[in-house]
């Protein structure tokens, strides 16, 4: 009896464990059935999204850079196709076998070996590690008919920049070249292998307008991220077409017409308008050197060349504009009410206290009046005016006329100058202003620095009576031709007046025409001689040396007797035709010598060249407004 109740509560406490085991299995089921439908149904979109992630990827694809043009549509910045070879580990093998057989068929040094040896080994086998660039037609034969013999390598088709006019627009335009660190601004774009934005110049300014918007691939990949097959292309929106005020063909004259001087400049613009026609500077530089990729060598010889080729020396040179600027002392001689008339007598030098200031003619011009005095540029009748007048007045006009502060120009790097006046000296030298530094600036010496853009900028105003800004940029072309008869020029601006007297301009403007045309005018040798065309000027001598009482008694040396280095400056500034002006021009050479003999003779040449082209008279390409052109993009 005993034993059979013991079977019976053995038996009943093993079906309560089957019990208990057979509804926690109950349960657990229930709960892996209902966790799968969760996933499986009710999450089912959600999951499906993720797959996709994980099988698709969108890529970024680089949009062509927008071309750069002339006024006239001539190309100056376009796009050429790039051949670059690539190599990917995992179907080359021995790395090291194929790139010396490449070797054989293309130029490769060891600087390209070494780099794409390190790159392959930093990347995964299957990524494409770009070998050469800019590879000719011949060497993408070469490379191709060997194929077979060449495992994992194969030629990618890209564009590259491209400036047909090299040198001679390379201060306009400046360059691109690669993404560095300093320049990622979060821009996913930026982050793209062998992306370019511009570095300097035009290309630099309208950066964001040239670049475009990016397009995408939808490429399908496995589990390890090899590209399988692309799914979906989307192209991006090309750069704006920039069109620029300059004619290709002018700069193209300018640049070789100074190419005979070791370092010099110049600037042509349209004074209706503003427009800069020309804007050159040499020596210059090969702006595709960047966009490929210079040397250690080829970037030290850049910038350790003493003519400093880099630099745009049209808006960045500052140099003592020298008997240029005595036409700004007139006018603010004529403001203070000095009659033109009024003559001072030139004995050859002037003394003031203890000192004497020295007229460029040493046996002196006699009895000058105004206009005779810039007609012979008479440095005795400008040291006794600015006495009369003062610096602080003759500064005062000097800013009305551009001179002294940048004319913004749509450049990066343009410089200010300097147009000293008693507080700039207090507060930049801690000294008072002294009676012969006002003698040594009515001249365009001591403190007086100007770019050979401000004073173009200075002869424009001369010429117009208005408020002449230079400008480099029309605008971007339009996508359709404008209907027949409709305006294709950009709007000409509305400059304000210079609240200069008419008769007072005109004194001046009458002054640099006998400079030119008169026979006993500094630059009448250096004039236009086609009827219709003359043009009025002013030369301009400026000294980067002292030259000691001695050397006066015994005979100042010349120029062409002294080291280039000491030389003289020679400047030229300009405006024709004479009596309907329309075109100006400003010259520089550095240590060139004498204004009328150097500097004349360039300019003479550019406006005689700007006037038989006539390029504000031809038909401009067709635009739209270059308003917010900079934020676009």
């Amino acid at each position: 009896m005993l034993q059979k109740n013991e079977d019976n509560e053995r038996q009943r406490a093993f079906t309560r464990r089957g019990l208990l085991l057979g509804g926690a299995q109950t349960l657990l089921l229930a709960g892996l059935a209902g966790r799968m439908y969760y996933l499986q149904v009710i999450e089912s979109d959600r999951y499906k999204t993720l797959a996709e992630d994980n099988r698709i990827n969108l890529r970024l694809l680089p949009p062509p850079r927008g071309r750069i043009l002339d006024r006239f549509g001539l190309p100056l910045a376009t796009n050429r196709q790039n051949f670059r070879v690539v190599l990917v580990r995992e179907h080359a093998g021995d790395v090291e076998k194929v790139l010396m057989a490449l070797s054989r068929l293309i130029e490769l040094n060891e600087h390209d070996t070494k780099r794409v040896l390190r790159e392959v080994s930093r990347k995964r086998g299957f990524v494409p590690v770009t070998v050469r660039e800019n590879l000719t037609w011949d060497e993408v034969s070469r490379v191709e008919v060997n194929g077979p013999e060449l495992p994992g390598v194969t030629i990618e088709m890209g564009q590259i920049r491209d400036y047909p006019y090299a040198d001679s627009m390379a201060h306009v335009l400046g360059y691109v070249a690669a993404v560095a660190e300093r320049d990622l601004t979060g821009d996913p774009l930026l982050e793209l292998p062998g992306f370019r934005i511009g570095k300097n110049g035009i290309e630099q300014k309208y950066d964001l307008a040239l670049r475009g918007n990016a397009g995408t691939s939808q490429i399908e990949v496995n589990a390890y991220g090899r590209v399988i097959r692309e799914l979906n292309r989307e192209e991006g929106k090309p750069g704006d077409e920039l069109v620029l005020t300059v004619d290709g063909g002018l700069q193209t004259f300018v640049h070789q017409r100074l190419q005979g001087e070791k370092s010099a400049s110049a600037v042509v613009m349209d004074i209706e308008n503003g427009d800069v026609l020309a804007l050159a500077s040499v020596p210059s530089f090969d702006p595709n050197a960047f966009n490929i990729g210079l040397t250690y060598k080829q970037w030290n010889d850049l910038i350790n060349d003493p003519l400093h080729p880099l630099t745009n020396k049209a808006i960045a040179g500052m140099y003592a504009p020298g008997s240029t600027f005595k036409m700004m002392v007139a006018l603010a001689a004529l403001k203070a009410g000095i009659n033109p008339n009024q003559k001072v007598f030139c004995p050859g030098y002037m003394t003031l206290g203890r000192s004497r200031f020295h007229c460029w003619k040493r046996g002196g011009h006699g009895w000058v009046d105004m206009h005779e005095g810039i007609q012979h540029s008479c440095d005795v009748y400008f040291y006794d005016t600015s006495r009369k007048v003062g610096i602080d007045n003759i500064a005062a006009m000097a800013n009305r006329f551009g001179l002294g502060e940048k004319v913004g120009i749509d450049l990066n790097g343009e410089k200010g100058g300097v147009i000293p006046t008693r507080d700039w000296k207090l507060a930049n030298i801690g000294e008072t202003w002294q009676g012969g530094e006002t003698l040594v600036a009515s001249i365009g010496q001591g403190f007086v620095l100007a770019t050979p853009l401000q004073l173009a900028t200075m002869a424009a105003r001369i010429a117009s009576g208005k408020q002449v800004t230079p400008r480099l940029t029309r605008g971007v072309r339009a996508d359709a031709e404008p209907p027949e008869g409709e305006a294709a020029e950009a709007a000409v601006p509305d400059f304000a007046p210079l609240e200069v007297p008419p008769a007072h301009l005109k004194v001046i403007r009458e002054a640099m025409d006998a400079v030119s045309n008169h026979p006993r005018g500094t630059a009448y040798r250096a004039r236009i001689q086609e009827e219709g065309m003359e043009l009025a000027g002013k030369t301009g001598t400026s000294q980067v040396r002292r030259i000691t009482l001695a050397e006066r008694a015994a005979g100042v040396t010349k120029n062409e007797q002294l080291p280039w280095r000491r030389r003289d400056h020679a400047l030229f500034v300009s405006f024709a035709p004479v009596h309907k002006p329309r075109y100006c021009c400003a010259v520089v050479v550095e240590h060139g010598g004498g204004g009328s003999a150097v500097a004349a003779p360039i300019a003479r040449d550019i406006l005689l060249e700007t006037q038989q082209r006539d390029p504000a008279g031809r038909r401009s390409l067709p635009i739209v407004a270059a308003t917010q052109i900079v934020e676009r993009g």
